[in-house]
């Protein structure tokens, strides 16, 4: 069920998530196959910048592989495979990011930090920021 989303990014309807959930494809690291993922942007401050976050902190393949190759494609509303690059954001900036959207989503963050702290077994999980730039 959690991977439903990438068949609907795939057959081109990703713009029925209207730009909050984006499909994101990366290369393995080690096999170097293409990789996809449905994300939730976190804050999107401008057409081709998006912020995504690593929910399930710096061990999340999708990050590890970005970190190894940070060229990658993005589908988000009605813009298909952009080609983007990754950028990791440090601990201040990526918790600045995460204020700004539990400030924004209040009820999404409150589900959210439940799933985290239940995946990681931590209370407070170190959860890294990447800004992707589009085009």
């Amino acid at each position: 069920m959690v991977r439903a989303p990438i068949a609907v990014f795939r057959a081109g309807f990703g713009f029925l998530f209207g730009g909050r959930l984006l499909l994101l494809v990366h290369r393995g690291r080690t096999s170097g196959a293409a990789r996809y993922v449905v994300l939730e942007a976190v804050d999107r401050p401008s057409r081709d910048v998006v912020m995504i976050a690593a929910g399930f902190g710096p061990r999340s393949q999708w990050y590890r592989n970005l970190a190894a190759e940070p060229r990658c494609a993005v589908s988000i509303g009605f813009r298909t495979r952009v080609p983007a690059r990754a950028e990791r954001l440090g601990p201040e900036e990526s918790s600045a990011a995460l204020r700004m959207y539990a400030a924004r989503y209040p009820r999404a963050w409150r589900a959210l930090q439940r799933s985290i702290v239940d995946a990681t077994g931590s209370a407070d999980p170190e959860i890294p920021i990447v800004r992707l730039h589009l085009g």
